[in-house]
């Protein structure tokens, strides 16, 4: 729509500008463009129902890059959302970005240095590496491949000579090889092991170890579905969860099972079904409640990790008001547990429950909130490269969300020291050939974007 366009002199549009209602304008805008909410959703990767909240002023329109994307395809003035015009805010970027050598990108001039501490522990390592190079394999763009995997899943393997005897020690160590390759961020290294692991644990059964064979096949098969997601085969996902809930009910015990619908929750919502998703894992941590056969510090981590799972799958919804109560559900298991407590590779207690609240902040649009979780944290003191790796990749996103360019490559810098494997991701590679516009500014952006696989 240009500026002659009618809608800009009627009476509706003149009080939404009055008022400063965003959600107002982009509603006007996008009926007089006769955009349906699904159609604009599928453009600027927000569901109907968000879409929805926003324009009827329910939820707030805090995320930069929907307002821009809106205003891309509604036809929209930027200035008219609170946005800087084109060319003034690549100005604006431009003076910031040329601040990356003297200023911590986690905080403000003049801010209390005693707050940023523990965020600049890891910054300095995080700028290093944008001097000298961060040390990194040297095919760390190439995608793990997962047809080993894809071949036991379609039964191409059998009659395949298993690589060691299937006893139960044989077996655990597998179990636990694929959790510390995982908690590692090998990748490269579990995509090419989990396969023959998870054979031998199926074999296991046949040699009377059943129970065992059965906990082992699903717990492998929970490690398969979270490498599927972390390399973005959801398809892949959706199958690895179901084979390993449906081994878990085989037999195994009650903390295997609500793992595996752990899985299973996360696998609906990369499928885009979210409420679906919300209650298979609210549900399972319900079902822990009553549960007096496992040790209480193991059953409070497995659904306090539900319940952030949870939280987070609301945030991904637009859903403030129950991943709001989800997240504070998950704070109060962890106040139980009083310290983070590693169980079967994963990791609960209020650093993670912190960790969780990044995530769901940046969700919500929230980008300055998730900035204030994040300085609570300690990155260095996180239990494993994975998650000191998904801290630094969920601040990159909230300094990514708040238009702070060259804060948000320093972050995707300190991930990649922390699991180089890690920014592969495709959230990353997004981010990374986003900070290509900046190239002239932020040294070394360009060949951090080629280790990532966001340029060829």
């Amino acid at each position: 729509m240009d500026n002659t366009h009618p809608l800009w002199r009627s009476a509706a549009m003149r009080e939404a500008l009055g008022r400063g209602d965003v959600g107002a304008i982009v509603r006007l805008a996008r009926r007089a463009a006769d955009i349906t909410l699904d159609e604009l959703g599928r453009q600027v990767g927000y569901t109907a129902a968000s879409l929805s909240r926003m324009e009827r002023g329910k939820q707030p329109i805090r995320d930069v890059l929907l307002l821009q994307n809106l205003a891309a395809s509604l036809d929209i003035p930027p200035h008219l959302l609170g946005l800087a015009p084109r060319r003034q805010r690549a100005v604006a970027e431009r003076i910031d970005a040329t601040r990356v050598g003297g200023h911590t990108p986690f905080s403000d001039e003049g801010e209390d240095p005693v707050r940023r501490r523990k965020l600049l522990t890891g910054l300095a390592g995080a700028t290093a590496g944008a001097v000298l190079g961060p040390s990194v394999d040297a095919h760390a763009s190439a995608q793990p491949s997962l047809s080993g995997l894809e071949d036991l899943l379609l039964h191409r393997q059998h009659g395949h000579p298993l690589a060691q005897d299937p006893t139960p020690s044989a077996v655990t160590a597998a179990v636990d090889a694929s959790r510390a390759d995982f908690s590692a961020c090998r990748y490269d290294a579990l995509a090419r092991l989990l396969p023959g692991r998870i054979a031998l644990a199926q074999a296991l059964g046949a040699h009377g170890h059943p129970v065992q064979a059965t906990t082992a096949v699903a717990e492998l098969y929970t490690t398969a579905t979270r490498l599927c997601i972390k390399l973005g085969e959801d398809g892949m996902a959706a199958v690895t969860a179901d084979r390993a809930l449906t081994a878990a009910l085989g037999g195994a015990d009650a903390l295997t099972v609500a793992e595996a619908h752990r899985m299973v929750s996360s696998a609906w919502r990369r499928q885009g079904h979210y409420a679906r998703a919300t209650d298979v894992a609210v549900t399972a941590a319900q079902h822990l409640t009553t549960d007096r056969t496992t040790d209480t510090t193991d059953r409070l981590s497995v659904q306090g990790n539900l319940y952030a799972t949870a939280a987070y799958t609301a945030a991904k919804q637009g859903n403030r008001h129950t991943a709001q109560d989800l997240i504070a559900e998950a704070e109060a298991t962890a106040g139980q547990l009083g310290r983070d407590a590693l169980l079967r590779g994963t990791v609960f207690g209020p650093g993670q429950v912190l960790l969780h609240q990044v995530s769901v902040s940046y969700l919500l649009g929230d980008a300055g909130q998730a900035i204030e979780h994040a300085r609570r944290i300690d990155p260095a003191g996180l239990p494993t490269p994975e998650r000191r790796a998904r801290y630094w990749i969920d601040v990159a996103r909230a300094f990514d969300q708040w238009g702070k360019p060259d804060r948000c490559y320093r972050a995707l810098l300190a991930a990649e020291q922390a699991a180089p494997q890690e920014v592969r991701r495709g959230s990353v590679r997004s981010m990374a050939a986003d900070l290509l516009r900046h190239d002239r500014v932020l040294t070394g952006v360009r060949a951090f974007a080629q280790r990532a696989g966001a340029v060829a």
